[in-house]
């Protein structure tokens, strides 16, 4: 099932007649969902500590969990105050778009994964970026050579925009799940790009990676590079041009932004980059219209589901993969016993790392977005496709990279064969999760693509825009899933998930990492359900990604502490620096919420709940 819902449908009058009730939900704190968990002992339920930014809390009343201190306690603010899981991510979203601006924003999308506590249902909003309707499948092959654009060229151009879906999404989650208004949850994110935020190393150390590209558009540039350089450690950092265009968001409406001046704004710098006259940037015009600012939609489907090890786990359907593969590659693992024993630990990594290069074989051949392509997604989803797949695996040896994907009616080991598939998509992007005192849940994952998207920031509207139209294949390739087609959403990793055990969350997952993202949710799950260890353990573990390549790409101290375990196996390694940047969240029988961010990649996250305890 999936409902397309079109921002200029909305219910423009009843939204005024609807905010004094919202008010008067948050007031009660009685929002219309599921009773609250259990309460937390009278100790803790007697006081409101205000906690640290930990990289990881226990306690009970709420949880969030993101990449940024500000934008965690930004959601902890909303749920302390009766706000609802829906409520608190999209405030958390909006907050981690001021001091996220590289990753997440206004101008780029993501997808929404939500458990409803009273109905036991989990709904999805596929908020992703779409192609305009003028953009030509050969819309990146360069006409001169006949050749695809060198993707840093096309990365920082109007090309690679596609139409801006966060937005929308914030506005369809609250009209869908939650109690507060858009208005109220914007609030914070505005104050905090008034106020500023104290810039850290891991945002000085992103504007320098791209102070070539954000010199070369003079809008960035005058935003990002004060003085021709990044803001220093400790400084302030503030954007009052972004706190100008949420506030009239807030006041006016989602309107303004797809239908009034700003989608008139943004069509213009993607059709004409603004560019200072000494770049060496192409920075190709793109093909984006006012017309198809006004014509998006949010689509709302029916989550992925496997069960593993007794758990559900649902996930993103496409235009994601993240839910199809995430879900393939456990299905897989279904058919063999994993253990974190010292004895057995190696094989475990070893089949963790074919069943997902086997699942990635299956992605790259069969996954796009939906309304175009046949996505054969309950197939993907199905145990018996997988054991088709776990069959070809060795328990001993790796297999042969790039493996081939297997043909739709696999009921033995056979397979067909398919060229390796190049990856664009970038390792940026941002997560949140959240649960709420009634045990409702969001995973959340938005981005903007690269990190600084396309590099172009919108004349006095503090906010950059997306890339997201690289994730397409360059080559028109009609038997490829991921070709360029007007009004296509480009297949996305990113994999929000949520697994419910008996019905009720346990465990709300997601991560950055561009096609890593699908690894890095697999291995966490893998981590916590099968090897044992505690969810902060198994966030912070070391990582590897094998995405049916003939190398598995791993971190320094992954290579450090499994590399020669593995070597018997014939496992080749590469070396890349971090992987992912995982927030998650656990809740136990008892009601008892971990909320687990990363303690130091991309400079360390925060998890935070609303009562904490030791």
């Amino acid at each position: 099932m999936v409902n397309v819902v079109h921002h200029s449908l909305r219910r423009r009058a009843a939204l005024a007649l609807a905010a004094p009730l919202m008010v008067g939900l948050a007031a009660t704190g009685a929002p219309a969902v599921a009773q609250p968990l259990a309460a937390p002992p009278a100790s803790i339920a007697a006081g409101r500590p205000t906690p640290p930014a930990p990289s990881t809390s226990t306690g009970y009343g709420g949880a969030v969990s993101s990449v940024d201190a500000s934008a965690s306690a930004v959601g902890l603010e909303v749920l302390r105050d009766g706000g609802n899981a829906a409520d608190a991510a999209v405030a958390t979203a909006a907050a981690l778009g001021v001091t996220e601006p590289y990753s997440a924003g206004i101008g780029g999308g993501g997808y929404f994964v939500y458990y409803d506590a009273l109905t036991g249902d989990v709904t999805t909003l596929d908020g992703r970026e779409t192609a305009p309707a003028a953009m030509p499948s050969d819309a990146f092959i360069d006409p001169a050579t006949g050749t695809p654009y060198p993707f840093a060229a096309a990365v920082s151009s109007g090309l690679s925009v596609g139409v801006p879906g966060t937005l929308a999404t914030w506005e369809e989650a609250l009209d869908r799940f939650g109690t507060e208004s858009l208005r109220d949850m914007l609030k914070p994110a505005i104050l905090l790009a008034t106020k500023g935020f104290t810039v850290d190393q891991t945002f000085r150390d992103q504007t320098l990676a791209n102070q070539q590209r954000f010199s070369a558009f003079p809008d960035t540039a005058e935003l990002f590079l004060p003085n021709g350089d990044a803001p220093r450690v400790g400084s302030i950092f503030k954007n009052l041009d972004l706190a100008k265009t949420l506030r009239q968001i807030s006041l006016r409406g989602t309107e303004i932004f797809y239908e009034g001046p700003i989608a008139e704004e943004i069509a213009d710098v993607v059709q004409d980059p603004i560019t200072t006259p000494d770049t060496t940037l192409p920075a190709f015009p793109g093909f984006l219209t006012a017309d198809d600012m006004a014509g998006y939609g949010v689509l709302e489907q029916e989550p992925t589901h496997v069960e593993y090890r007794g758990l559900d786990v649902y996930g993103m359907a496409p235009s994601s993969s993240g839910g199809t593969t995430v879900g393939e590659s456990l299905n897989i693992l279904e058919n063999f016993d994993l253990s974190g024993s010292a004895e057995e630990v190696a094989r475990s990594l070893h089949l963790f790392l074919e069943a997902t290069a086997h699942a990635f074989a299956d992605r790259n051949a069969y996954v796009g977005d939906p309304a175009f392509v046949d996505v054969p997604t309950e197939v993907l989803l199905s145990q018996e496709f997988a054991d088709a797949r776990a069959c070809v695996i060795d328990p001993d040896a790796a297999s042969t990279k790039p493996v081939a994907p297997a043909p739709l009616d696999a009921a033995g080991c056979d397979a067909v064969a398919l060229g390796e598939h190049a990856d664009t998509e970038n390792i940026s992007t941002t997560h949140l999760s959240v649960v709420d005192q009634w045990g409702n849940a969001v995973a959340y994952t938005l981005t903007i693509e690269q990190t600084g998207g396309s590099g172009m920031t919108v004349p006095d509207r503090g906010f950059l825009l997306n890339n997201e139209l690289t994730d397409f294949s360059f080559v028109p390739n009609p038997a490829d899933p991921n070709i360029v087609e007007p009004g296509k959403r480009p297949r996305s990793s990113m994999s929000p998930t949520i697994v419910l055990d008996g019905g009720e969350v346990r465990y709300v997952v997601g991560s950055p990492g561009g096609s890593m993202i699908i690894t890095t949710v697999t291995q966490v799950l893998v981590n916590r359900i099968d090897l044992g260890m505690a969810l902060p353990d198994a966030v912070a573990a070391p990582r590897a990604s094998q995405r049916n390549t003939a190398a598995v790409a791993a971190e320094p101290a992954f290579r450090a502490a499994y590399e020669a375990a593995l070597a018997p196996y014939g496992h080749q390694f590469t070396t890349s620096a971090e992987i992912g940047a995982v927030a998650a969240i656990e809740v136990d029988a008892d009601g008892l919420m971990t909320a687990a961010a990363e303690p130091l990649r991309r400079g360390g996250g925060t998890g935070l709940v609303v009562a904490p305890v030791d």
